[in-house]
């Protein structure tokens, strides 16, 4: 009897203890602005999806690590440099401790790359570099580290807004689902490329696909893009005109179905799209401005056609949020407000999509890009 109480009373204070936050289930990573020397590299934070709270773990330090990725197997985070001679850094990765651990780095193969991602199987990290107008495949070997025979392809081209899109700019590099295809999306050309990714074909894993890219609307700038949980939609935020794109996807195809704004009604002045993210049951659409109005877009995704329905907006209560994530669970958005120097906690409401500021915030200076990675 004695020790059946003892086993209830065990189970209670598991259950407390999850009720009341003790047991966070995801790290948060933050990679940062090191110009100034204020903010060192990659932060590492406890997040629980119960409460929303975060606690400091760790830190790494690196330069200028504005954007980051983690490996699927979560044993290997990638970061880039953003700096005129552009790197991408190797760390290993406790995904239990949440402690970082130099590796390695190799170039990026251009300037400014503002974009890194991994392909499924662990083979590959590719960049995008902003300034260089190119995006590179880079290698990676068994204990994770960069390998140095990179594919490196430059981009040719221009489109109309003659103070942002003289050049080239490969703004992001994304992976499909089914690990066969990359999609970058280049600011300068109005285009987003896709190439046939294939690991086994070292040091030249890219070709360009059947349909080797997709031309947007002129002077839209694209930026980042996303793909549905079902695998059937892409989503893409336009920059220079604030815009998002919806297409329909199949096996490294892109058509177009849709493009909705990112502004509110009326408005004509400097927008910036940002950052671009769905929900993860595919509900809701998420993009996001900076710079001027720094706010969240909300859209409904209908799931028969992909198609957008605006549902609301909300203000990022901070300056210059450049990137913005949705944690496992669903029930927290963070934004990193760069020009603020915090990140800023909402929940959400699952059932409408919209957002409530909880109130909390991490103060950090510089914060450029954030990603929630799965403890267990």
């Amino acid at each position: 009897m004695a020790r059946k109480s003892l086993v209830t009373l065990i189970i209670l204070f598991a259950s407390v203890s999850i009720l009341y936050g003790q047991n966070p289930d995801s790290h948060l990573l933050v990679g940062t602005s090191t110009n100034t020397g204020e903010s060192k590299g990659i932060y590492v934070y406890e997040f629980n999806p119960i409460t929303g709270k975060m606690s400091y773990k760790s830190m790494v330090a690196v330069g200028n690590p504005s954007y980051l990725t983690v490996s699927s197997n979560r044993k290997y985070v990638y970061a880039v440099s953003e700096e005129k001679t552009g790197y991408i850094n190797a760390f290993t990765y406790n995904s239990i401790s949440g402690v970082l651990k130099s590796i390695n780095r190799q170039s990026s193969g251009g300037a400014g790359p503002t974009y890194v991602s991994s392909d499924a199987t662990g083979k590959y990290v590719f960049a995008a570099n902003y300034g260089g107008g190119s995006l590179s495949a880079i290698p990676v070997e068994k204990d994770g580290s960069l390998g140095a025979d990179i594919q490196v392809i430059k981009h040719e081209g221009s489109s109309i807004n003659k103070m942002r899109q003289t050049k080239p700019y490969v703004h992001s590099v994304v992976i499909s689902p089914d690990n066969h295809f990359l999609l970058a999306q280049d600011l300068g050309t109005d285009k987003v490329y896709i190439y046939q990714f294939d690991p086994k074909q070292r040091p030249s894993p890219l070709t360009p696909a059947a349909q080797p890219f997709i031309s947007i609307a002129p002077g839209s700038g694209p930026r980042h893009l996303t793909f549905h949980p079902n695998n059937k939609y892409a989503y893409l935020i336009n920059e220079v005109n604030s815009t998002i794109t919806a297409f329909r996807y199949k096996e490294g195809h892109l058509t177009l179905l849709q493009t909705v704004s990112v502004l509110p009604p009326g408005y004509s002045g400097i927008g910036d799209g940002a950052d671009i993210h769905i929900s993860p049951d595919g509900k809701y659409l998420y993009g996001s401005d900076r710079n001027v109005l720094n706010e969240l877009i909300i859209y409904s995704i209908n799931k028969n056609n992909g198609k957008l329905t605006f549902v609301g907006r909300q203000s990022t209560l901070g300056k210059d949020s450049r990137t913005f994530a949705i944690d496992p669970s669903g029930n927290f958005l963070i934004v990193a407000n760069g020009g603020t120097n915090d990140i800023t906690i909402f929940k959400r409401n699952k059932k409408t999509g919209l957002l409530i500021p909880t109130g909390q915030k991490i103060n950090i200076f510089k914060p450029d890009c954030v990603k929630f990675v799965k403890i267990y």
